[in-house]
């Protein structure tokens, strides 16, 4: 196996095929040239700001073409791309910038005072050669994890690959991926760029919309995407003409992960698109294992997330550490490999001595070995795919000067699995739910609550504990919720 830096192999697609469309994007497309010198231009802009190798870059730039520049260019200069979305509250952002120390920032100004900033990825070409470097870590993405809190997952493997290898056996070493989600989202990011690295063109949209991306695949003769679940069943609901199957004819496969999916909408998937063209994958963001199953394995196994590959041995644990039989529900844990494939900062990890990782979900193994996930363990709220955590939702509330308290939770949602609410304490009668959700929704936007409930309080006992499932029965039972503006329900 021979491994190159990102940045050769990105040179290398642009010398063998110049003129190549490789990157395309609602405004316009890029050949491999056009990529491999505006990273070289964008390279030396980010080194004159005091980028040296290893060092961090954060990224929040909007999907498409830019955001492909901006991550190429920063392994150039031999950096590691910080993906963040450009949505992030200023509190938020604040904190990932405080943990990570940014060596410099693209898109989006950062909110502390002495981080370089480039405002676009279009600067001055400048073709000077530079020095084939690799980052040590690859990507640093943002999470918030159970604690609610912001950290990072700095990936432990290095800027190099095999781009005559498959990266995995639901990976194809070449195609056209549509790329329908969030760049700065974990999963998206991967599979977008170990598909670019590997020979894969991509068509990134701006933001999902389940028409364009049929008529997308046509257009493009599309042979691969990752989907979530809120992604697939906005293309179960499209009129009959759009969901002809000549029009997806050229699509090979399509992963979908990120979120739990539904029985009934993997059933309804697979009877569309056909077993043989469906992946799921159960993995994180740290990438400690992951599991997966074919479309045809699911239909034996309905429910399963599919069995661990890749090295992945998954155990069920009970809350003392031990083993549990099968079928029985606990902590799902996994091992793979001797050295951990990340590295936190802000967080404290559950790699223990043994290589044993966990994410803290919950789920059981059948006879067969093939995992089924029952539930979070932490109180994160999965809202199409994109993870929201509750604190992030309460510490801007909280900040309105008539909320004395506030918890925000998840609530069932028929097409994104969960929508946010939120429970406040008021001090002034005066001040209205709609008064509320409206200085929320200007700072929080896609992410601020649907739902606004209002009680007398306390919400939270001596400890400041609560049970946000509890919180939700008891909203639904005695309040009558206000229904706040449904804005921005996009798949993420």
């Amino acid at each position: 196996m021979t491994r190159l830096t990102f940045s050769r192999i990105l040179r290398e697609r642009a010398m063998a095929h110049p003129h190549r469309r490789i990157v395309s994007d609602e405004r316009g497309a890029l050949t491999a040239r056009e990529l491999d010198r505006a990273a070289t231009s964008l390279a030396h802009a980010l080194i004159r700001q005091g980028v040296r190798p290893d060092d961090s870059v954060a990224v929040s730039v909007p999907n498409g073409i830019d955001f492909v520049i901006a991550c190429a260019g920063i392994w150039r200069a031999g950096g590691t791309p910080q993906p963040l979305d450009s949505a992030l509250a200023s509190v938020e952002r604040a904190e990932i910038e405080r943990l990570s120390a940014p060596a410099a920032a693209i898109g989006v100004k950062p909110e502390t005072a002495g981080i370089p900033w480039l405002p676009t990825v279009r600067v001055e070409p400048d073709a000077r050669p530079l020095p084939d470097l690799a980052s040590s870590c690859w990507k640093s993405v943002a999470t918030s994890g159970s604690t609610g809190r912001p950290k990072l997952v700095r990936a432990a493997a290095p800027a190099l690959l095999d781009p005559h290898e498959p990266v995995a056996p639901f990976l194809p070493l070449r195609a056209t991926q549509i790329v329908a989600g969030p760049m700065w989202h974990s999963a998206v990011f991967t599979y977008a760029f170990r598909g670019l690295l590997t020979g894969h063109d991509l068509i990134v949209m701006s933001r999902f919309d389940a028409r364009r991306w049929v008529d997308l695949v046509e257009r493009h003769r599309a042979t691969w995407g990752l989907l979530v679940p809120t992604m697939m069943s906005r293309l179960l609901q499209l009129p009959e003409e759009f969901r002809e199957a000549s029009r997806l004819s050229t699509l090979r496969a399509v992963l979908h992960m990120g979120a739990p999916c539904s029985i009934e909408l993997k059933r309804s998937f697979l009877d569309w698109l056909g077993p043989a063209r469906v992946d799921e994958v159960y993995a994180g963001s740290e990438s400690n294992g992951l599991t997966h199953i074919n479309g045809l394995d699911w239909l034996d196994h309905p429910g399963s997330v599919g069995r661990g590959i890749g090295g992945t041995v998954v155990s069920i644990r009970d809350e003392h550490g031990e083993d549990l039989p099968t079928g029985h529900a606990g902590m799902i844990w996994m091992h793979r490999g001797a050295s951990p494939a990340y590295e936190y900062i802000g967080a404290v990890t559950r790699r223990d001595e043994k290589g044993w990782d966990s994410l803290a979900d919950i789920g059981h193994l059948d006879p067969d070995g093939y995992l089924y996930l029952h539930d979070r363990a932490d109180d994160l709220i999965n809202r199409g795919g994109e993870k929201i955590a509750p604190a992030s939702v309460e510490a801007v509330l909280e900040s309105h000067p008539a909320v004395l308290e506030a918890v925000a939770f998840g609530a069932p949602d028929d097409e994104l699995g969960q929508v946010v609410h939120a429970t406040v304490v008021l001090s002034d009668p005066n001040v209205t739910a709609d008064a509320v959700h409206a200085y929320a929704a200007q700072r929080l936007h896609a992410r601020a609550p649907t739902v606004i409930h209002t009680a007398d309080g306390p919400l939270r006992n001596e400890a400041g504990k609560i049970r946000r499932s509890a919180m939700l029965t008891r909203s639904v039972r005695n309040d009558q919720p206000h229904p706040a503006a449904e804005t921005g329900r996009t798949a993420g």
